[in-house]
């Protein structure tokens, strides 16, 4: 222990036993009995002891794991909405992609069809050819 550590066991010895001194008697006497029994279990583990709960332990951390109490259907309830908006940010992305490539070739005809070519370059073979090229 370092002289912190100590100075700060020594304040906290005081303040517990300046608590324990405005105990009843029966309370403090409840208190040794609870303490001594704890003790002694430390000391001596029973594995059945370990395991037997008390009334007032008997519902504490029911349903805490996923096959336990009302959790598991949460916990899949939590998974599969969790996939749902993966896959609806997928589609989304998705459509938002399709549409920047609908606007892109919707600007690209408006500028093709707003330049000064004349009609017979419209018409010709090649210029086709070279549209349906950028189109793919």
């Amino acid at each position: 222990m370092t002289t912190n550590d100590k100075e700060f066991a020594d304040k906290l010895t005081a303040y517990l036993d300046h608590g324990a001194a405005n105990l009843k008697a029966g309370t403090a006497y409840r208190l040794q009995l609870a303490r001594q029994a704890a003790l002694a279990q430390l000391a001596h583990p029973e594995p059945e002891t370990a395991m037997r709960l008390t009334p007032a332990m008997a519902g504490a951390g029911a349903g805490s794991t996923s096959s336990g109490g009302g959790q598991g259907f949460r916990t899949g309830f939590k998974f599969w909405v969790g996939i749902l908006l993966i896959v609806a940010a997928g589609f989304g992305y998705q459509q938002w992609q399709a549409y920047q490539q609908m606007t892109d070739l919707e600007e690209t005809d408006a500028a093709i069809l707003a330049s000064d070519l004349p009609i017979d370059a419209y018409l010709d073979r090649g210029f086709q050819n070279w549209l349906k090229s950028i189109a793919d």
